[in-house]
């Protein structure tokens, strides 16, 4: 079968099992193409949703049923795969999950879920896919050693359920621990949260739908997830009111499953032209945290961040949580960064005494604001100065990579291969430094590979972009400061 045709056979799939996006929730009509459209957006996210009319926030969109959710319940009713999954029981929720899953890819076209796994991407680039080549391209020591992690625990989650997978009888291929990267990816990146289950679900229509950042006035499906958790634990009311936290807002979530209709639930998040994409919000990420879970990056990210090597003496002397401590998306110090840089610059003898100051957020005087900054500027400078290449060196590699997957002509190819330093690297390590084509063509494997360096150049370079913009930032305030002292000392001397 070709894509269309695929597509066309899972629609149809869909719309039997009853997913509809009907707008009168009161008689829906098990059809799509009533609110939303299957589009292409090559420049944010590809496939993905489009409004099929004019949606109003809050509103209704679509519907999925309990039993079109692929849940360790629903993939459990296979009594056999059952049995053997009972004899596990130290597997997580989530292993036996993608135990389930790689099983019913092994069934083919004898799975009853076959006509959704053929939509199901062949290939993702979360961090445990990275190569060494791809982690070490990331030049930041925390995001190569979440890589590491990552691909350490995806390992180590597939030896242990290795052997349920062999007794299951999987085919040689599924048990590779590629095809596990494939299947822990799938429901990395595409599981939805669901109250009964902490592997969640998959959920057919629903995982077109491509991720929107949350903004300061916004909330989303999984923030509020949390906050319901939260306050179930401190002892209020066992019922979360939703209408109760949100004041004159009809609602907070994007998604979630609702019991009374037994389906899961999707919600306009804003008001949408016919043709502009539908997004959902997941929840907050930071762009390594949307690598690590989803495989890709935000081009402008509003709850990014950059973490910076900080003085033991400044953790030390206050008591915010270390991972409160970092640079904002615009280069701005966190509230908790800023008021622990004020309270280490001045005197300990002082601390005590006007600490709280600091804590609330205040400046504690012209001298100590200027302290503060040129510190931040200068280690911000030191860090890039020992990055093993620049902001503008970047940008020029990813020019290159993008060349490079443009197929470029047999010039510009020979100008590629002749390439030292990183890229050098990436031609020896994908063995393609063996003479020059009519056309330079990239062996799959190596396609893949230049995808997953492409996001770890993108991703580096943000990072050094908060950084450069910190040391803008922070010249910007101590020039202000320095000015206003010395009018200050001027006024003061008439």
């Amino acid at each position: 079968m070709g894509e269309e045709e695929k597509l066309e056979a899972f629609l149809k799939w869909a719309t039997e099992l009853g997913i509809s996006d009907s707008p009168n929730p009161l008689h829906p009509s098990s059809s799509l193409g009533q609110s939303l459209l299957l589009s292409q957006f090559p420049n944010a996210g590809g496939r993905g949703l489009a409004a099929a009319r004019e949606l109003r926030k809050g509103e209704l969109i679509l519907r999925v049923p309990k039993s079109a959710l692929m849940t360790r319940e629903n993939l459990l009713k296979d009594q056999k795969l059952k049995v053997f999954v009972n004899k596990y029981p130290h597997l997580s929720s989530t292993q036996v999950l993608a135990v389930c899953l790689l099983a019913e890819v092994g069934k083919g076209r004898d799975s009853w879920w076959h006509p959704y796994l053929m939509q199901l991407p062949h290939t993702y680039d979360i961090l445990a896919s990275f190569t060494q080549f791809e982690i070490q391209a990331l030049q930041v020591d925390d995001a190569i050693w979440e890589s590491e992690k990552a691909i350490s625990k995806a390992q180590s989650d597939w030896k242990e359920a290795k052997v349920l997978m062999q007794e299951i009888g999987l085919r040689p291929q599924l048990l590779t621990f590629r095809s596990w990267l494939w299947a822990s990816a799938t429901i990395s990146s595409r599981t939805l949260h669901i109250p009964w289950d902490d592997a969640g679900c998959l959920c057919p229509v629903g995982d077109f739908f491509n991720y929107a950042a949350p903004t300061e006035e916004s909330f989303c499906s999984e923030d509020v997830k949390r906050m319901a958790e939260t306050s179930s634990s401190q002892g209020h009311a066992e019922k979360f009111d939703v209408e109760q936290l949100c004041g004159h807002s009809p609602r907070l979530t994007d998604a979630g499953y609702e019991k009374d209709v037994a389906s899961y639930c999707f919600y306009a998040r804003t008001n949408y032209s016919k043709g502009e994409q539908v997004l959902l919000c997941y929840s907050t990420y930071t762009n390594l945290e949307l690598l690590e879970h989803y495989g890709f990056l935000l081009d402008t990210n509003p709850n990014d961040k950059a973490f910076i090597q900080l003085d033991v003496g400044i953790h030390s002397c206050n008591s915010w949580p270390k991972d409160s401590l970092y640079l904002q998306q615009d280069g701005r110090p966190s509230f908790a960064l800023h008021s622990a840089l004020r309270l280490w610059a001045i005197p300990p003898n002082l601390r005590r005494s006007i600490g709280h100051l600091a804590y609330s957020g205040s400046l504690l005087s012209v001298d100590n604001e200027i302290s503060v900054m040129n510190w931040l500027a200068k280690t911000c400078r030191e860090f890039l100065g020992k990055m093993p290449t620049s902001i503008e060196e970047d940008y020029i590699l990813l020019h290159i990579i993008d060349k490079m997957q443009s197929h470029p002509s047999s010039e510009e190819a020979a100008q590629i291969l002749s390439c030292e330093g990183e890229l050098h690297s990436f031609l020896q390590v994908n063995g393609l430094r063996n003479g020059v084509s009519a056309y330079f063509m990239l062996p799959r494997k190596a396609q893949r590979s230049m995808e997953r360096w492409k996001l770890a150049v993108q991703w580096r370079l943000m990072y050094k972009k908060i950084l450069s913009d910190c040391i803008s930032y922070c010249a910007e305030i101590s020039n202000n400061l320095s000015s206003h002292n010395v009018s200050s000392r001027r006024k003061n001397q008439n």
